[in-house]
């Protein structure tokens, strides 16, 4: 009940719901963004990531289970996925970390051998008696801006299934 309260309230201070879109695209690239203010307390942003088994989405694993994802927030530390092989998929490694922001070299899905360039930071700038947790996904390669709207579907829908989570504590409904 506490955590509605404060989401709400929250909501209410910022003014509007989560702000997604493609901030640019190119034949060769494309810029998606995820941005909300929510009035939580930044430590808890890097351990709602780590979670990623409470938040991601099942249907976007390799292993069809979320359970199986992990995320190492050390530098080089690895957002991987157990297969049911025993091996560990590599979608992407953490690259730094700091107070405010965590950047990641994140190839997911069918990016992976076609992105020169998929780098995802996670933000969250202080914003108006709150934070706005953000993620910035930057692809390049070759031909990858075709890609743009689906890419776009499934960070959107993680973003959202995060923001829930780091909310409200608990795996979003459904």
């Amino acid at each position: 009940m506490f955590k509605t309260l404060i989401a709400a309230a929250a909501l209410v201070l910022v003014g509007s719901p989560a702000a997604a879109e493609v901030v640019s695209r190119n034949a060769d690239g494309f810029t998606l963004r995820y941005a909300v203010g929510v009035g939580i307390a930044p430590d808890d942003i890097p351990v709602a990531l780590t979670d990623l088994p409470k938040w991601w989405d099942s249907a976007h694993t390799y292993s069809g289970s979320a359970a199986n994802l992990s995320l190492d927030l050390a530098p080089g530390g690895c957002w991987c996925e157990k297969l049911a092989d025993g091996t560990d998929f590599d979608h992407g490694r953490t690259v730094s970390v700091a107070a405010d922001r965590i950047v990641f070299e994140a190839p997911f899905g069918p990016l992976r051998g076609k992105a020169t360039r998929a780098e995802l930071s996670v933000t969250w700038p202080a914003a108006n008696r709150g934070w706005t947790p953000t993620w910035t996904f930057v692809v390049e390669g070759p031909g990858i801006g075709a890609m743009a709207d689906g890419v776009d579907a499934v960070m959107d829908a993680g973003y959202q299934r995060w923001l829930h989570y780091l909310e409200y504590g608990e795996a979003p409904p459904g």
